[in-house]
Parts: structure tokens; sequence; C-alpha cells
């Protein structure tokens, strides 16, 4: 059961995580969730020994937090679990490890795994925002997708030797890559939603970025380093930032840093406080299609902030696409909702 915060804040009584997904990340699980028994086809496959060996490695090789192991991040877990109103309590594993880092992993009850790295380098509201940011990513299904995915992509990755595999192979990755990056746009702003400290937030993403000695760090500055970031360089700049992001799933510290400023600034924050957002029960009507056309609409806008010369080359194009994506991805799912109810029908489906 999960206990009322130490200090006063605003439960978020039947939350969806809708309405702290950022658009792109938003977009790709309204269509994942629609795929009815997609995830139990999975589950299957991979196996219940395979699924169950992940969390006996962490219970064999970690810490797990309780009222007598690390009672302080226990009770964060706790007070982000009721503050974000989810029905269970997820496990955290304490991990020896020196390197900053946090995830949530798992299928069927997915668990939180910090290292003691991360541990020690933030204060305690900053440890909040990051084990909020944890338990956004479960209360969002990112820890079974990004299960699933990972398994799926490490198994692809065996048959990259078949002739033109692997350029097919490296757009999906690609693709994945980038969902993982939105994800994590999506959860900074569920650790401030749980822990309600924005500074908190930001300190812990200045941190991530130039380590324990924040007196000697300026948020300002690091927005402005942004900015320059996003704007400076000619076309070949664009490439190589492009080649930068290859390979991780994780944006950007500093880049972090903005977009979570630029919703806070917006006004989002605030009136989620307010009372201003999606229930849970709302979550089967969401539009696949609508969900397309805001994820590409979100592009468009970032690249129109942005001075990047590759951005000017292709905001038009995902502009005039948003709509004509969002047709296709409710055609799309119209067909899959009358199929499923043919097949309950017991009617034989074309």
């Amino acid at each position: 059961m999960a206990t009322t915060p130490d200090r006063t804040r605003v439960r978020l009584s039947d939350i969806s995580s809708r309405a702290y997904e950022h658009p792109a990340d938003r977009g790709a699980l309204v269509a994942l969730r629609s795929l009815k028994g997609f995830d139990e086809l999975f589950k299957r496959f991979t196996g219940v020994l395979s699924r169950r060996s992940l969390r006996l490695l962490h219970l064999a090789s970690a810490v797990r937090a309780s009222e007598r192991q690390f009672p302080e991040l226990h009770d964060y877990v706790r007070d982000a679990a009721y503050v974000l109103d989810m029905k269970d309590v997820p496990e955290l594993y304490v991990r020896m490890d020196p390197r900053p880092n946090a995830m949530a992993i798992g299928m069927d009850k997915p668990f939180i795994v910090v290292t003691t790295g991360l541990f020690d380098l933030l204060d305690p509201e900053e440890q909040r925002f990051v084990i909020g940011h944890e338990v956004g990513h479960i209360l969002s299904g990112h820890a079974v997708y990004r299960t699933m995915l990972i398994f799926l992509i490490n198994l692809a990755a065996r048959v990259a030797w078949v002739p033109f595999g692997y350029i097919g192979l490296r757009a999906i990755i690609l693709a994945l890559e980038e969902w993982f990056r939105k994800s994590e746009l999506s959860c900074d702003r569920a650790g401030v939603l749980a822990g309600q400290d924005p500074e908190a937030g930001k300190r812990a993403l200045m941190k991530i970025a130039g380590g324990s000695r924040l007196a000697e760090m300026n948020s300002d500055a690091m927005l402005e380093q942004a900015r320059e970031y996003d704007s400076s360089g000619d076309a070949l700049d664009s490439v190589l930032k492009l080649l930068n992001m290859s390979g991780h799933t994780h944006p950007f510290a500093v880049i972090r840093l903005a977009e979570l400023d630029r919703w806070l600034k917006d006004g989002s924050y605030q009136r989620i406080l307010d009372g201003e957002y999606p229930r849970r029960d709302s979550d089967r009507d969401a539009s696949i299609g609508e969900e397309a056309r805001e994820a590409a609409n979100s592009y468009k806008e970032s690249w129109e902030r942005s001075s990047d010369p590759l951005a000017g080359t292709v905001r038009d194009f995902f502009g005039s696409a948003a709509n004509a994506g969002g047709k296709l991805f409710d055609t799309v799912a119209d067909r899959w909702k009358n199929a499923g109810r043919r097949d309950s029908d017991g009617t034989p489906s074309s």
C-alpha cells in the first residue's frame, strides 16, 4: 500500500500516462496498445524462464529496497506510486556500479534498478525525480515494450549477415532508438510530476551532464548551450549531430534539460496539477490517427524553433505528411478493429 508523501503533493488520481508523454512517444504507445494480445504472444514466445531470470539475477546480485534496506529510496518509490495513482508499488534494487544509471525493466512485474553511482550523485529530492522518472516508464508500459523490442533487436542482429538485411535492420533500430529517446523526455516530465519539485529535476539533469559540483554550474548557461547546439553550424554539423545520436537510447542531458524547461514554461505541468489531464478510462478512445498527426506536428514545431539548416529542409515535408500519416493510421486501425469484431463474433475475416 502506497503511503502519503512526507510533504504535501497533489495526488493525480486516475491519471493517464498520455498526460505527460511526448507526442512522438504517445503516438507509438497508442498504436502498440491497440494491438490486443501482442504482448501476450511475445511472452509465450520468450518463455517464462527467460522473463523470470531477469528478476532472479537482481535478487541475487543487488540489494532490494525495503523498510530495512535503503528505506528512503523505498519510501520514494511508494510516494511516486501514490502520487501517480498506481495500483502496485514496483520493486527497486540498488546495484553496485559507479556509473550513474537507472532503469525500469521486466515484463510481468517491471521493477526499477538504480546504481550506487546515481544514488551517490544526487540529493534526496533529485533521487525522487529519478525514481518518479522510472515509475513513469512503468506506468506508460515502456518497460514491457522496451524489453520486447530489445529482445527482437538482438534476435534480428543474429541474422544481419543475410544479404540486404543489415540495411533494413539498421533502419528499424534507428527508429526504435528515436522512440526510446522520446520516451525519456516523457518520463522526465513524469519525474517532475511525481516529486513536484521542478528545480530538483533540473538539478538532476545538470549533474548527469556535469557531475556533482552543482555550485560550478548554472541552469541558464546550460540552456544557452542547448540553444547553441540547436542552431550552430552548417549542414555538415547537422549530419554529425545525427551520427552522434546513433546508438544512443537517451537524449543528451543538456537537451533533456531544455525540453523539460520548455514543458514547464508552456504551462503543461501546472495544468496537470490543476486537474486538467486525461484519465485512464479514456485511453481506449484514443485515436491512433490523431496521435500520429500530433507526433508529426511536434517534430514540425521543434524544427520551426530550430535554426539548424537541415531542419529547414524537412519541416515542410513533415508538416504536409502529418495529415496523410494520420489518415493512414486511421485506416489501419479501423481494419484491425473490424477484424477483431469479426473474430469475436465467430465470423471469418476476409
